[in-house]
């Protein structure tokens, strides 16, 4: 004999079975509609950390194929409303809050930076690390999503495939007296005096 619990169980897993079968439907409809050069592009696309179809197409829906409307990638990020806030009085940085623009491409970029700022052993999820210290998780997950609007533009506008830049993209990237200021900054946050003296070669 069923219990009341297994007959709710019953119920909601008919309803799925019931909902998947148009959006099925749907996602079969879209790819009917796009052209071969928008499927390219949602293949490309889905290469990059986070992304998936339903992603590249919402994206592509969004900005389109043609990246030659747009100047640079900051064009299209400030266009699509990715990009911090310009608001400066007197020389002095006031609020850098993003302005308001297309929601749908925004709720796209964001979740997508979500899921790139998990991607272990990224570019984006190193970026995610470095910002989210300092500024926040929230505010980390925007720059992610500005990065990653970013390498559309870039994937769209060349045919060379997507290519992560790595976890240690940033650390590669210092001299060797920058990561040596790094870590003197991080002993001093902690209460250590630092004196530093260069070996003698």
């Amino acid at each position: 004999m069923l219990t009341v619990v297994d007959r709710l169980a019953t119920i909601l897993l008919a309803g799925l079975v019931q909902q998947r079968i148009p959006v099925a439907a749907f996602d079969q409809r879209i790819e009917e509609v796009m052209s071969p050069l928008e499927l390219e592009g949602v293949k490309k696309l889905d290469a990059i950390p986070g992304f998936d179809v339903r992603t590249g197409q919402n994206v592509l829906a969004e900005i389109g194929t043609d990246m030659s409307r747009f100047a640079t990638p900051e064009h299209l990020a400030s266009w699509a409303g990715i990009c911090p806030g310009n608001n400066e009085s007197a020389g002095k940085r006031k609020s850098g809050r993003t302005r308001k623009a297309n929601n749908w491409l925004k709720a796209a970029l964001t979740q997508a930076a979500w899921g790139a700022s998990r991607t272990r052993r990224s570019y984006y999820c190193s970026k995610h690390q470095r910002i989210a210290a300092r500024r926040g998780s929230k505010r980390a997950s925007i720059a992610v999503a500005h990065s990653l609007l970013i390498t559309v533009h870039c994937l769209l506008s060349d045919p060379k495939p997507y290519e992560d830049l790595g976890a240690n993209y940033f650390d590669n990237a210092k001299t060797p007296q920058q990561k040596a200021d790094q870590m003197i900054r991080k002993l001093k946050r902690m209460g250590y005096i630092v004196e530093v003296k260069l070996a003698a070669a």
